[in-house]
């Protein structure tokens, strides 16, 4: 039987000698070695702290995607059905990042939930996740960049849509060729302004809301006509895949684990406090604009839409607070470059994690001497030109198959982040260690976990049951399940070429890139008012 092992101190051990369990690393060498032996390519840097890690989410979630398509949410499902999906949805967030919370803190590495499906599960499982979960931050990036070329409409048409996406392409490029540090402070502040911006919105809907500012009261009649629902239980459903999308980046606390400067700390607190920032914004959004407008409007986006608008400016326009609205629309842009930033982020970590492991031509991991995976930042943001099939005479249609497509990928990838918590905690009992030994555990493990994978499992049939109503749709039908076949085909065929296996509990590498930690007690932290402990909590 191995040690027992301390996870406070130890950052890597081998089985003894004597010990005849054999521990198997699905990936011997790891990025950062290849990184030693590769000229071309540097490791990644270790720079990024507590309160970048927790802006650097927020910064990922709270975009163009919340600011615009939430508006979608509304038209599809009226204020109580997105209401009740972004709700539902939020809960198996929380449970996903206990779970990916967990395996974070104690195995910090780059590769995040891919590496751990590679070492917990099977190798064909984590070459169709990487890809997937690259696909998701692909639609994402080019749902942002259609965003904001319509949105910067409100101001002027004077240049085209397809100007406008050119010039911020150009820009993130940019940006995200900045080193990790600098990337980390500028998240920070551009989240920091557009979290103030929220509350501050918030705090206008209820003056709107109560008469206290425009003309007139409005309460909840717009819950009474048209009413509370669009299309009953179908606009609920619809709403799902909405909602996770909108959600699709509270996971990338993972990714940037490896690159923090001391995830024992920064990943629980980033895990705890960013889940509640997000359930907080999300739903405040979702239900202001469901109480200030109906889900009829006509300028909310819908599919026959060619231009769109935030509902935030349409509602603060209708109010009468026309410089709040320009001020709303100035928010949007600045979201689109903070969550832009994030997308390629994630998605060149990802990139470069599997060019490291086979998954992805090995070009595509090499980086700069700053650490920045350059190649697969131009990579990425290459595919997003996607985005241009949006300048077609169906914009809004393209829209929502993006944004759908994206949807699906986050539920797959939620449900993945599960199973290899499951494995992951199985494994430790199987290798003789103590789970309560962990620095972070999740909580309700297991039923908080099992319920997560049923859900997301649930979700991703769930979403799009709609396109085998009369009449039976197939466009409907390929959008919302044409990922579910890919990723199959994908593990399929990775598994068939390589001959992958089931990793066995007992052959699981549960210790390559394990953090050290300092043997050190927990030093007492004076007690603090409770209007202090909230502010940490909204704010930072």
């Amino acid at each position: 039987m191995t040690d027992k092992l301390d996870y406070n101190a130890v950052a890597y051990r081998a089985p003894n000698d004597g010990d005849t369990t054999s521990f198997r690393s699905a990936n011997t060498n790891r990025p950062d070695e290849e990184a030693a032996k590769d000229p071309g390519v540097a490791p990644l840097k270790r720079q990024l702290r507590s309160r970048h890690l927790q802006m650097i989410a927020i910064g990922g979630i709270i975009g163009p995607g919340l600011l615009v398509n939430s508006g979608n949410a509304l038209h599809q499902g009226g204020p109580a059905g997105a209401l009740i999906s972004f709700c539902l949805v939020g809960i198996i967030v929380f449970f996903v990042m206990q779970s990916l919370g967990e395996m974070a803190t104690v195995i910090p590495v780059s590769g995040s939930f891919t590496e751990y499906a590679e070492r917990f599960v099977d190798d064909s499982l984590a070459f169709a996740l990487g890809w997937a979960y690259w696909w998701l931050w692909v639609t994402v990036l080019a749902n942002e960049y259609n965003a904001i070329s319509l949105v910067i409409g409100y101001w002027t048409d004077t240049v085209p849509q397809w100007a406008w996406i050119l010039i911020f392409w150009v820009l993130f490029l940019g940006l995200s060729n900045l080193g990790i540090l600098a990337y980390g402070e500028m998240e920070f502040w551009l989240s920091l302004i557009k979290v103030l911006a929220l509350i501050v919105f918030f705090i206008l809907a209820i003056c709107i809301s109560s008469g206290g500012i425009g003309p007139q009261t409005i309460g909840f009649k717009y819950w009474d006509k048209p009413g509370a629902f669009a299309d009953g239980i179908n606009g609920v459903a619809e709403t799902f895949v909405v909602a996770g999308t909108l959600y699709a980046g509270t996971e990338m606390v993972g990714i940037t684990a490896g690159e923090s400067s001391n995830p024992r700390h920064a990943v629980p607190r980033a895990i705890k406090q960013v889940f509640w920032r997000i359930l907080i914004f999300y739903i405040g959004t979702i239900f202001f604009i469901g109480i200030l407008m109906p889900y009829n409007d006509r300028r909310l986006l819908d599919s026959a839409s060619k231009t769109a608008s935030s509902p935030l400016t349409i509602a603060l326009t209708d109010a009468g607070i026309l410089p709040a609205a320009h001020l709303i629309n100035a928010l949007i842009v600045v979201s689109v470059i903070s969550a832009g930033n994030s997308s390629l982020y994630v998605g060149s970590r990802i990139l470069r994690f599997m060019a490291h492991n086979g998954k992805a031509p090995q070009f595509i991991g090499r980086t700069n001497r700053a650490g920045v995976p350059w190649v697969a930042l131009i990579f990425t943001n290459v595919f997003a030109c996607i985005v241009f099939l949006s300048q077609s005479s169906s914009a809004g249609t393209v829209f929502e198959a993006l944004v759908t497509l994206s949807g699906v990928a986050t539920f797959i990838v939620w449900a993945t982040i599960t199973v290899a918590h499951i494995r992951f905690r199985r494994a430790l009992v199987a290798q003789g260690q103590d789970p309560s030994k962990l620095p972070y555990k999740a909580v309700l493990y297991p039923w908080g976990t099992y319920f997560a994978l049923a859900a997301n499992i649930f979700l991703v049939f769930f979403q799009g049951y709609t396109c085998f109503l009369s009449p039976f749709s197939v466009s409907d039908f390929v959008i919302n399940y044409i990922l579910l076949v890919v990723f199959a085909l994908f593990a399929v065929v990775y598994k068939f070429c390589n001959k992958t296996r089931l990793v066995r509990l007992e052959d699981m590498d549960i210790w390559t890139g394990r953090r050290e930690y300092p043997e050190m007690e927990e030093q007492s932290r004076p007690k603090t008012v409770w209007w202090s402990r909230i502010f940490s909590v909204v704010v930072g």
